[in-house]
């Protein structure tokens, strides 16, 4: 393949998939009635529903290609990569279905088996390794399991129907905002009725979960050790299960409430299967292109590079449109963020704006992450000592999010405390997914691109800046250690483009390098996410919506955020 070795490190202006940069062909009107900063997924959602229900929307978004986090670029010459997220699954089926994604292109190749963990071990008298493969064959799933433990592989069925059962519960809190409280308990009779509505989907819940509420109650506020010590006994059970509990999270499977960010990544579903992920065709940016073709097929203006200065407030206090970093200005009725709380409030809105108090709650909100995204394009399959594939022809396993460094929770601990301390683990927890798999669109005949979705770094190491160095110093560890699961694997590399946390944020304009635009602990969910005073969408200036990952539900590429927004601005236009 290639004689060069390219390297990036966050740092250089990359390519967009042909048919991900297309923006409207018209100018930027100087009046709507709705503006959507940010073209990430969710904003791109809100303008499709805005624009159905009949206000002239324009998105603004500041790179060069739409999408957010959910986005498709070249990296390397002939290397399609979904550059940041890299799964779909969260994505509600209701947006799935009205927006006619499909129609406007989007395509899935679903993956079974779905998770893949190789042991590193010698294998008895010659044989490979042992790993624990799972998908929706529970029999498979049985008789992998029953080779660390048969009482896991007879708990395993109940386990997963249990686990269903509480993430099914939660779908009705998904689609609609939080409780309106304060509707609720003040007001005329009328205006309380009115708000009583908002308690439904609660109910819903509750009448789903049924004797089952302590089980909710426990795996939302209990460390996953707890909930998984209580199944099962051995080992690669559950540090596997205990990966989806921490993954872009900063915490360990001991820490209270890491029970629901499993419960968040089991609870999608895909081509109507429960709890599936699957890989976008072209990359991630194949579902942001479909939501954009859906809006602009409603009349919906987009437009790439076009970087928001400011919010627009007049002297009535409300938001009026938006300044542009060229001095531009648009104006409309409602202005949609779909950028995080903190840079909604810390660098979009006048500080004037908003009181004091605000500020310094916004500055509160929790955005740490311990993600470092590796990009790699290789230019042979990895060949995996616990399944070897010497033909170089994929096997089962390689369609799987493959689980290394995972096959105990010592090491996912070990890893999280390193990070705490201020370092990059030296045995870092890796997701490795290789779409090029399943999909031949994105790499040249006989190569691959690979995602390693890694932890625990910190965003800071030592409190000094990451250097290109230390960048470079990390994915080394990281391919070392990818090349004791597969040797060969180092040598197969022809080019990485490495993102740590700082530069997941200044690239993606995801604070803190969080994926979810903010944590996604119990003090940042539901009726508290991201804060208690803006967990209805509103801000503290009339006219200005947050609509983005960082209100509820939450992070993932689901869409609820930018629908419930969406949904909450036009009840208020017709208000009003």
């Amino acid at each position: 393949m290639a004689a060069a070795l390219w390297t990036r490190r966050g740092r250089q202006t990359v390519t967009a998939l042909v048919g991900g940069t297309r923006t409207s062909h018209s100018a930027v009107k100087s009046q709507y009635d709705a503006l959507v900063i940010g073209g990430g997924h969710n904003g791109l959602v809100a303008a499709a529903y805005l624009q159905k229900g009949g206000l002239k929307t324009a998105v603004l978004e500041r790179r060069h290609v739409l999408g957010g986090a959910a986005v498709s670029e070249e990296i390397f010459p002939g290397f399609h990569f979904s550059r940041c997220s890299y799964l779909l699954s969260l994505l509600r089926p209701h947006i799935y279905a009205d927006l006619e994604l499909k129609k406007h292109g989007l395509k899935v190749y679903m993956r079974d088996p779905h998770a893949f963990t190789p042991m590193l071990e010698e294998g008895l008298r010659g044989a490979p390794p042992r790993s624990l493969t799972l998908g929706s064959d529970l029999a498979m799933n049985q008789r992998e399991i029953g080779k660390f433990s048969q009482k896991d592989a007879k708990a395993f069925p109940h386990f997963v129907a249990h686990l269903e059962k509480l993430a099914g519960a939660i779908h009705p809190l998904l689609d609609a905002p939080p409780v309106d409280i304060a509707g609720v308990t003040t007001g005329s009779l009328r205006k309380r009725l009115t708000a009583a509505k908002t308690v439904m989907p609660l109910v819903k819940c509750g009448m789903k979960l049924g004797r089952n509420i302590p089980d909710f109650y426990e795996i939302i506020t209990a460390p996953i050790m707890k909930i998984l010590n209580q199944w099962f006994e051995s080992e690669p059970l559950r540090a596997t299960l205990a990966t989806d509990a921490v993954i872009g999270a900063t915490t360990s499977p001991s820490n209270p409430g890491s029970g629901y960010v499993l419960l968040h990544h089991v609870m999608g579903e895909l081509e109507k299967e429960k709890g599936a992920w699957g890989y976008v065709e072209g990359g991630m940016g194949g579902v942001s292109k479909a939501i954009a073709s859906s809006a602009r097929s409603h009349g919906a203006d987009i437009f790439t590079e076009k970087d928001v200065d400011h919010v627009l407030v007049g002297s009535d206090g409300a938001a009026k449109g938006v300044v542009l970093k060229d001095g531009t200005e648009v104006h409309s009725k409602v202005v949609l963020s779909n950028a995080t709380p903190y840079v909604t409030f810390k660098h979009l809105a006048p500080q004037g704006s908003l009181s004091p108090e605000f500020i310094k709650a916004v500055d509160q909100i929790d955005y740490t992450s311990p993600v470092t995204k590796i990009n790699v394009a290789v230019d042979k399959l990895p060949n995996f000592l616990a399944s070897p594939t010497p033909d170089g022809k994929p096997g089962p396993h390689h369609q799987c999010s493959i689980h290394l460094n995972c096959e105990s929770v010592e090491v996912l601990e070990t890893a999280y405390k390193e990070a705490m301390n201020g370092r990059p683990s030296t045995r870092p927890m890796l997701e490795m997914t290789i779409p090029s798999v399943l999909d031949h669109t994105l790499a040249p005949p006989g190569c691959h691109v690979v995602s390693l979705f890694t932890q625990f770094t910190p965003f800071h190491i030592e409190g000094k800046e990451w250097t290109d160095q230390d960048r470079e110093a990390y994915a080394d560890l990281a391919f070392d250690w990818v090349e004791q699961y597969a040797p060969g694997f180092k040598r197969s590399v022809v080019g990485t483009d490495i993102l740590t946390p700082p530069d997941l944020e200044r690239i993606f304009g995801l604070t803190g390098g969080n994926i979810f635009h903010g944590s996604m602990s119990l003090d940042q969910l539901y009726l508290a996410r991201p804060l208690p005073s803006l967990s209805d969408y509103r801000s503290p200036i009339k006219g200005l919506y947050l609509c983005g990952s960082g209100c509820h539900p939450g992070g993932g590429v689901m869409g609820s955020s930018g629908w419930n927004a969406a949904l909450t601005v036009m009840a208020d236009l017709k208000r009003s």
